[in-house]
């Protein structure tokens, strides 16, 4: 290690004095934006900021004891934040983190030794298997434990006050116009609030939120509204943060789901960022309010977090797709219910004559546990059966050295075919009934419809059917 390079004593030290970069490859009207660059924090989040100080108060103030528990409900990023300190103090963690979080998140809190209970993400306290009374409860049964709650834990903006908003302040040169961020606990923007407020008032405060939280609403009328869904994740709340300092925010713009994460796509494409969900919701926004200034303004906001926690998501074309969020050939019949079209060669399939050993490795690759089977030959072209993961441990359960059979031995040649034009109750039925929804034409096979593609299918037409509400008022 070279002289001028900062040697540390371990991560905790590395928390905070994140990059900053400006954002060149997009239209940005007049303005200059940068972009603060909180992936670069050691758990890879803006929220090892507030993990760290929540802690080392509430062990100042004695709350949080050698060998206590640490507790916490979290959309995942102040988890795995909370799970680095916890690592390091020598702490026990606890983490309730809602089901419509990415697996890539679950699995990193379990990596550094957090204990994870993936709970239900659409009902609100005090219902029992909420992600915040779980929490309470856990806290309140084990000696020794500390519901940290950030979503009420005024020690969360204070870390925002004392680090972020001072190191934005030096890095933009006290020349500074406006800053964009989203709201999930409202700590972030709370905290930078209250420093601009004292030392450059004129700072504006801008909030990105997603289709389905309240919280533009909140800005706009000053009144609260009934929430919705949505799939962004880290901000967006379906109440209005306690700690929360809402008339510090002067604007405010709704972004749907599908622009937020495509956004994030391209931010990764032009600029070799490789950002979160959230910052896809942040860079629409700020993208919107540089562009309606007629005078240069300076502008930072924020990447929440790193990309990596979402590379079975947003960054997989196929889970993209499957919430509509990719343009593809519509047909208006049950091909469009196909994850993956045969006729475009994106399925998944393999040859009767290929070994077992060599499906179950498809399976395992693709996570998925069954496979059509196409024809070779003569019959080259066609579905002629489908195998599945108990097809195979039938064949080999007695015998391993039957890994190396061909499919065609164990396959179930007892097919059902739909006609494209076929009715969504004929899939039904078919799934119901325990077989495979295998589309075909005559000899012409289009893919498998699977109860995972009914459901997205169901899905996207019930979301079709909510009017959009995309937008910004004053």
């Amino acid at each position: 290690m070279g002289a001028d390079q900062a040697k540390y004593g371990n991560e905790l030290d590395r928390i905070g004095n994140t990059p900053m970069v400006e954002i060149t490859r997009f239209d940005t009207g007049p303005c200059r934006l940068f972009a603060k660059m909180e992936n670069f924090n050691p758990a890879g989040s803006v929220k090892d900021r507030i993990a760290l100080h929540m802690v080392e108060a509430a062990e100042a103030r004695g709350d949080l004891k050698p060998g206590g528990t640490i507790v916490e409900a979290t959309s995942g990023n102040t988890g795995l934040g909370l799970a680095l300190v916890a690592a390091l103090k020598g702490y026990r963690c606890i983490i309730i983190i809602p089901d419509k979080m990415s697996q890539e998140k679950i699995q990193a809190l379990r990596a550094y030794g957090a204990e994870t209970y993936v709970t239900r993400s659409d009902v609100l306290p005090p219902h029992p298997q909420n992600y915040q009374t779980m929490a309470r409860k856990f806290a309140e049964e084990i000696d020794g434990a500390l519901y940290i709650g950030q979503h009420y834990n005024p020690d969360n903006p204070v870390a925002h006050v004392q680090t972020t908003a001072p190191e934005i302040w030096e890095q933009m040169d006290h020349d500074l116009d406006a800053i964009v961020g989203g709201m999930g606990t409202a700590g972030t923007l709370t905290g930078l609030g209250r420093f601009f407020n004292d030392v450059a008032p004129h700072v504006q405060m801008v909030l990105a939120d997603p289709e389905g939280s309240m919280l533009a609403d909140f800005v706009w009328t000053g009144e609260e509204i009934e929430p919705g869904a949505w799939l962004v994740e880290g901000i967006g709340e379906d109440e209005i943060p306690p700690i929360g300092d809402m008339h510090r925010l002067n604007r405010a713009w709704l972004v749907s789901d599908e622009e937020s994460l495509t956004m994030a796509r391209e931010l990764a494409r032009r600029e070799g960022i490789l950002a979160g969900s959230s910052t896809g919701t942040i860079l629409a926004t700020a993208l919107r309010w540089c562009q309606e200034q007629t005078e240069p303004k300076r502008v930072v906001m924020f990447v929440c977090d790193t990309g990596d926690r979402y590379l079975s998501k947003m960054y997989n074309d196929r889970w993209m797709a499957d919430q509509g969020f990719l343009p593809r050939e519509r047909h208006g019949d049950l091909r469009d219910l196909i994850a993956r079209p045969h006729e475009e060669g994106d399925d998944v399939t393999i040859p009767a004559d290929a070994a077992l050993a060599e499906a179950l490795t498809a399976m395992r690759r693709e996570n998925i546990s069954q496979l059509p089977v196409m024809g070779v030959g003569t019959d080259a072209g066609q579905v002629v059966g489908v195998i599945d993961e108990n097809d195979i441990l039938l064949a080999v359960y007695d015998d391993s050295s039957n890994f190396n059979r061909p499919v065609a031995d164990a396959m179930s040649a007892n097919l059902e075919t739909l006609p494209p034009t076929a009715p969504l109750k004929a899939v039904q039925d078919l799934l119901g009934r325990g077989l495979v929804a295998l589309v075909a034409d005559g000899d012409t096979y289009f893919g498998l419809v699977t109860r995972s593609d009914l459901l997205n299918h169901l899905r996207r037409r019930a979301r079709d059917e909510v009017p959009a509400q995309s937008g910004q008022k004053s």
